[in-house]
């Protein structure tokens, strides 16, 4: 999962990140834009990895191997 912090002082947000990075990114801001202020506003999750693309789920892998199987069945079948 990613996560993306919001200020609750003004509009930065941070990138999508892990959860420790984006803390610590939410906290930087804070001290260097919010100085005095303890750090607030909110946390965004996403069900994606770090790199936006979605991960392939068990069910989706069974059907690629049984579709590669299918394939193999079929070629091997046509080669006698």
């Amino acid at each position: 999962m990613v996560y993306r912090f919001w200020c609750g002082e003004c509009g930065f947000k941070t990138p999508w990140l892990a959860e420790s990075e984006g803390a610590q990114r939410q906290l930087d801001h804070y001290k260097k834009q919010h100085p005095g202020i303890l750090a607030g506003g909110h946390v965004e999750t996403a069900r994606r990895n770090s790199q936006g693309r979605r991960r392939i789920g068990g069910l989706a892998c069974l059907k690629v191997a049984l579709l590669l199987a299918l394939v193999l069945i079929i070629a091997a079948a046509y080669r006698r």
